[in-house]
């Protein structure tokens, strides 16, 4: 932490007319929530797959060697794509005949077959103070790193966080949760949240740095995020903002 702290200092007054003038430490609040979602497989469809949706679509299929005479295909490749269209939604039996659904013909006409996968779990790092979810990862704590102040305009916590489900999803995306397979023939996609459940709260530790530009007579807060491992514009923007007037008087 010291040589860290050391290292910005520095950083921070290669400029000539930039004084550095107080410096402080202190942490901010990180909550981990697991997140359990549903993902899609999407894939381009299938070429006999569209032919046996069309042949629903056009025709009156009752059985399924009446589709094999069609067109001609062995009745056991038909059976199996009859099984997963039938799993997935795509088709149905209405007065004993086959027909797609409206899933089906909005597959069939976009030509990407959709398969909702497992339940899969992943965690993200959310923080009050920004009101958003962020990307890093938690480290094991240096010494004295415990015995931190508390940000001084950290958000006052309720019992249970509550998130709408697209920033959830927004966050998963940005985590690289979503993929892309054979150059976008395969994709892997987030269809719904399931839940989201708090694990648990760590401290991030936060270096703050006070800079005085003399040459534009400016006052200016630098705060840097360990998590983020950069300078975090947020909890810079937010300490301009409501402190600005009083370094004035205190410093100057």
């Amino acid at each position: 932490m010291r040589d860290l702290e050391k290292r910005l200092k520095k950083e921070l007054q290669q400029n000539i007319k930039v004084k550095l003038i107080d410096s402080a430490s202190w942490s901010i609040a990180v909550h981990s929530i697991e997140v359990e979602f549903k993902p899609i497989k999407r894939t381009k469809m299938d070429v006999l797959m569209k032919m046996m949706l069309l042949t629903f679509q056009k025709a009156q299929i009752t059985k399924v060697d009446q589709l094999s005479d069609l067109l001609l295909v062995e009745q056991l490749f038909l059976e199996d794509l009859l099984n997963i269209m039938g799993r997935t939604g795509l088709i149905e039996k209405r007065e004993s005949i086959f027909a797609l659904t409206d899933r089906g013909l909005r597959q069939l006409e976009n030509g990407i077959f959709e398969e909702e996968q497992e339940t899969k779990s992943h965690t993200l790092l959310y923080s009050p103070c920004h009101e958003d979810f962020l990307q890093g990862e938690i480290k094991p704590a240096l010494d004295g790193e415990e015995e931190l102040e508390i940000y001084r305009y950290a958000k006052e916590e309720s019992a249970k966080i509550k998130f709408e489900d697209l920033q959830v999803i927004d966050a998963l995306r940005t985590s690289g949760v979503e993929a892309e397979e054979g150059e976008g023939d395969i994709q892997t996609v987030i269809s719904e949240i399931v839940s989201t459940s708090e694990l648990y709260i760590d401290d991030i530790p936060c270096l703050e740095f006070i800079l005085y530009n003399e040459e534009e007579d400016l006052l200016y807060a630098r705060v840097w995020n360990t998590l983020l491992e950069q300078w975090d514009e947020t909890l810079e923007n937010e300490l301009n903002e409501k402190e600005r007037v009083n370094w004035k008087e205190k410093y100057l």
